[in-house]
């Protein structure tokens, strides 16, 4: 296998990426499934499940695609996104019992895809690249990618909405070019059904930059078991670590259960739809600015004063969120949304400090599978809430769940952060910068 073989694939990566990535179903995500017939608290109990199928295949995923190869893993995990796809588009409205087991199927395809897709993407990436300066080659890939990821997302958002919502079309096409609103409301997903199409493309031409150790799934899947429950147990014990872990899943799951939830949330402060995707892209630029700020802040604070920042971000967040304001509700959600990109860039900082570099990616991988635990377990309680919730009539269920997290959420992060003060002042394993 020569040099020009692999020149191609850190293009495939950057083009497989945004296309993986920037789905056109994003900005209706939540009313998507809703309008399909199902109620709130299922949708939220499907995310449970996309959460509980990556935490159980996140890891495994990791080594079979050092065993098996990176390339098997892309093919696996876009033919899984076009099942994912088809079963969305072809699940039936209003379909009851098959509407719901259609749905959990995609669920299952979809967590399983983006467990065979996270990091085997980047890793044949990197590993295609030259020798020599293979990190400022890198530093390059990773900028166009996330630049053209950026891109992507805000045709993405503004494609998906007006697509979903034909009010804006039927309003000026003539009568003989009405779209249904029923037919309208399957156009995102048919559009991410082609991007899978594509991604199933893109990957089959990548080529593998590694010779590939043949080893069975089963074993590769019990080794990389092994490697995590040994490494899972080294995170416990180590003060500082478990502490970033601990404090960031707490704000992560609860936030980002709330993220899943703004169409079903602009809905509730009376926006049309096809502005979501407007929303969606503007939160997309205010995002290019976040890592600079987070990084400016990290650079001045230690890693547990940024995590107490993050934290009461969080709580303002949804606090402001439960009055659902017209228009000035967009606020708290485009707070929360820059807090969840400032809560990454934290932990991630933190995580490769304190990590020891023959176990950092193994590291990074437990901390994804807490965290999609922490994910799905606060989804398992929100859908109760939500369930609870709608035995009162005067309100919505949404917002009343909404007024109760606000506050039990800042007890639950004001414990964790006591707990976390005594971990933080432990005898370190390295320095905190």
């Amino acid at each position: 296998m020569n040099a020009d073989d692999l020149s191609g694939n850190p293009r495939r990566y950057v083009t497989f990426t945004v296309f993986y990535n920037a789905r056109a179903y994003y900005p209706v995500l939540a009313i998507l499934f809703l309008d399909l017939g199902l109620t709130l608290d299922q949708f939220v109990m499907l995310n449970l499940v996309w959460a509980a199928t990556i935490f159980l295949f996140e890891v495994p995923s990791g080594a079979l695609a050092d065993t098996l190869g990176r390339r098997t893993l892309l093919i696996a995990a876009s033919f899984l996104m076009v099942l994912e796809m088809s079963l969305l588009l072809l699940a039936p409205r209003d379909g009851g019992a098959w509407l719901w087991w259609m749905c959990v199927a995609n669920r299952i395809c979809s967590g399983l895809s983006e467990a065979f897709a996270s990091g085997a993407d980047e890793a044949l990436a990197y590993d295609s690249l030259p020798d020599a300066n293979k990190e400022s080659s890198w530093d390059q890939v990773l900028g166009t990618a996330m630049r053209w990821r950026s891109v992507g997302f805000v045709v993405a958002m503004i494609l998906g909405s007006m697509t979903y919502d034909p009010r804006w079309w039927n309003e000026v096409a003539p009568a003989a070019l009405e779209v249904s609103k029923e037919f309208a409301q399957r156009i995102p997903t048919a559009l991410v059904l082609m991007q899978a199409i594509a991604c199933v493309w893109i990957s089959w031409r990548m080529v593998e930059p590694r010779p590939v150790f043949k080893s069975s799934w089963k074993t590769a899947f019990i080794i990389a078991s092994i490697k995590t429950i040994e490494t899972a147990k080294r995170v416990v014990v180590h003060p500082q670590m478990f502490a970033v872990i601990m404090i960031g899943v707490c704000i992560d799951g609860v936030v980002r259960n709330v993220a899943t939830l703004t169409s079903s949330y602009y809905r509730l402060i009376d926006l049309p739809e096809w502005t979501f995707g407007f929303i969606g892209a503007a939160i997309g630029l205010l995002n290019w600015f976040v890592p600079s700020v987070a990084k400016a802040l990290n650079q001045r604070f230690s890693t547990f004063g940024n995590l107490l920042v993050a934290g009461l971000l969080a709580v303002a967040a949804l606090a402001l969120l439960t009055p659902a304001w017209p228009i000035f509700g967009l606020l708290p959600v485009m707070m929360a949304m820059m807090t969840l990109g400032y809560l990454s860039f934290t932990i991630s900082r933190a995580l490769h400090r304190e990590a020891e570099s023959a176990i950092r990616a193994t590291v990074l991988s437990v901390k994804g599978l807490i965290f999609n635990l922490g994910y799905g377990t606060f989804s398992f309680l929100f859908a109760k809430g939500l369930a609870q919730a709608s035995l009162d009539e005067s309100r919505s269920p949404l917002q009343t769940v909404l007024i109760w997290q606000a506050p039990l959420f800042a007890l639950l992060l004001a414990g964790i952060f006591l707990w976390g003060w005594r971990q933080w002042n432990q005898p370190r394993h390295s320095n905190d910068q």
